[in-house]
């Protein structure tokens, strides 16, 4: 087999047939969106899913592909007044995002997409069509909301969707005269007794392309088409001076974002030194660690969204998803493009954003784009790893697929 190919199957049927040829060789799955797998280097078998983007709509139960998007859900369910809670960039695959776990616009309202999940179809290590939900398979269902690509490879994501008459969505410019500080610690405040309609995002950049400017922004989702309840909720954080902003009330599917383009498309994506964590609390000291570090150095970024509410609601046992005490997700990274940095700087900075992590409760899997096989059991409790390695020796003993943030069976 060439080492380089890859391969774009259009039914189940064609990826079994695919896996029982790779034998024990790896198989990669590039499952409709952008993300690290889709450039590592090749390595036994490759299989793109983008040929299996089918969103089916049944009454509220929505069947999507293993190779859709979630700017192509989102359009296919907006003429019928539904959402799932997904990610919010429109080119981030379904898959991915899902198996994960899937932080979004909608989590405080209505979890992880991970946990929208109720059934699936999947082929496995043996090259086997399954069915998987919680009466089906429910060992392998339960591994799949939130134990990413270990355990075979998802052919279908059935989400029973949300009712979704409006939104308002408030996009506010964080200007330089602003002590970031000060928004952080008033948008922390807000959030602890807030509604569950209301979900956060702090982002600092730098410039990533004409469309993506550098600078501080917040945005914020109230999962109803009320601006004066959002205005009203945030008026703590808007207030303060030099953040400026308004509340409108998009479709939900015009708030999904497009991902900034690099001036080579077909290059890979910068690197990143630094971490990210799910935390139990945004106090102090984690906010001015945040600041210090964005301002210390000029390439990088800080990104911050809220959790709790419906995220908290899940018993920790009912899925491998770790840390539902947490109320915020952080990350802090330094952009690592070649030539750019020194072995000063670089140390430096992995150094601070080990200072920013020491606090968490786990990383987050989907927001740390290497390969790095001792980090894994830290994305999860101690019981759900070991359980995931159980459930992991059952239906995939030869590690098959590995090319991913890998738990042994």
């Amino acid at each position: 087999m060439d080492a380089t190919q890859t391969l774009r199957p259009r039914t189940a049927a064609d990826i079994a047939a695919l896996v029982r040829r790779a034998g024990s060789q790896p198989v990669t799955v590039i499952a409709g969106g952008h993300g690290p797998w889709s450039h590592l280097p090749a390595e036994g078998m490759r299989i793109d899913l983008s040929a299996m983007d089918a969103v089916q709509v049944e009454d509220t139960l929505v069947r999507v592909g293993g190779g859709a998007t979630w700017g192509a859900v989102a359009d296919a369910l907006a003429g019928h007044g539904l959402a799932i809670s997904s990610g919010d960039t429109r080119s981030v695959g379904v898959g991915g995002l899902t198996l994960g776990g899937g932080i979004g616009w909608m989590v405080r309202a209505w979890g992880l997409a991970s946990d929208q999940l109720v059934g699936a179809q999947v082929v496995t290590a043996a090259g086997d069509v399954v069915e998987a939900s919680a009466d089906e398979n429910p060992d392998l269902f339960w591994a799949l909301r939130g134990g990413g690509g270990n355990f075979g490879i998802v052919t279908r994501f059935d989400f029973p969707a949300h009712r979704l008459p409006g939104i308002a969505f408030g996009e506010y410019l964080i200007g330089d005269e602003a002590d970031r500080g000060a928004v952080l610690r008033a948008l922390r405040d807000v959030l602890r007794d807030a509604p569950r309609e209301l979900t956060v995002t702090f982002m600092d950049v730098p410039a990533m392309d004409p469309s993506a400017p550098a600078g501080a922004r917040l945005a914020a989702v109230w999962a109803d088409a009320d601006p004066g309840a959002l205005e009203s909720v945030l008026a703590p954080v808007t207030s303060l001076d030099g953040v400026v902003g308004d509340v409108s009330t998009p479709a939900y599917r015009e708030i999904l974002m497009e991902a900034p383009q690099p001036p080579d498309p077909d290059a890979a994506p910068p690197g990143f030194l630094g971490g990210n964590g799910l935390f139990r609390e945004l106090d102090d000291a984690l906010i001015d660690r945040l600041v210090a570090f964005r301002a210390t150095y000029p390439a990088s970024v800080i990104f911050l969204r809220s959790l709790g509410g419906a995220f908290g609601d899940v018993a920790q046992e009912d899925s491998p998803f770790p840390a539902r005490e947490a109320t915020w997700f952080a990350m802090a990274a330094g952009f690592d493009v070649p030539g750019m940095l020194d072995e000063a700087t670089r140390t430096a900075i992995l150094a601070d954003a080990d200072a920013i992590a020491a606090g968490r409760l786990a990383e987050y899997g989907n927001f740390a784009p290497s390969e790095r096989p001792d980090a894994v059991p830290g994305m999860f409790t101690e019981a759900a790893y070991r359980r995931l390695r159980e459930t992991k020796a059952r239906w995939d003993p030869q590690n098959v697929f590995r090319r991913n943030h890998n738990i042994p069976a």
